[in-house]
């Protein structure tokens, strides 16, 4: 059992930041640290908090280690991939040198990197880079190499061409929003 004594301006500003403070585990610890300030024992402040006995503990061992300051620390795990250290390496890279599949494009990262990455998670890196699949279209055959060539500039500029519907379907992609 740790046992800490409390002064009354601390106990004040336990009382203060358990209500006011921006965040709610925040709040949660202070309202521990506050009934431990208040005498209580661990159980029962395990019991009025919905707490474990042993994250009071670690909340009143980070109080003894920093005092409140420390209590007021929000740290929540956030793994990175790999990849994000090569983020710009390849974000210009891909800028310069489009995939045409995401297969092609693990095999470029797995090149340029030594990296292996799955489809889902290449996606998902492509997706934070701002990098978007586009629609492929067809190059005309047998036509005219100039019209091949004005049909090209067309495609790799986006702005200048408008999409048209196919008939039978439609699309309307929108941001997903919760209520």
């Amino acid at each position: 059992m740790i046992d800490l004594q409390f002064t009354e301006e601390e106990k004040q500003a336990l009382h203060y930041e358990r209500y006011h403070h921006l965040h709610p585990r925040v709040q949660r610890k202070m309202e521990a640290l506050w009934l431990k300030s208040q005498g209580e024992s661990h159980q029962r402040i395990a019991q009025l908090t919905g707490l474990t006995p042993n994250m009071i503990t670690r909340y009143l061992k980070d109080y003894k280690a920093g005092g409140i300051e420390k209590l007021k620390e929000i740290s929540f795990y956030q793994p990175q991939s790999e990849l994000v250290k090569h983020q710009q390496t390849l974000e210009d890279y891909f800028k310069a040198h489009p995939p045409a599949t995401i297969k092609e494009a693990m095999d470029r990262i797995e090149k340029i990197t030594g990296l292996k990455r799955s489809e889902k998670s290449i996606t998902k890196f492509f997706d934070k880079l701002g990098l978007k699949r586009r629609k492929v279209g067809m190059i005309p055959s047998k036509a005219d190499p100039e019209k091949q060539e004005a049909f090209k500039k067309n495609i790799s500029n986006p702005d200048s061409r408008k999409p048209k519907p196919e008939k039978g379907r439609s699309f309307l992609w929108m941001l997903r929003t919760l209520f």
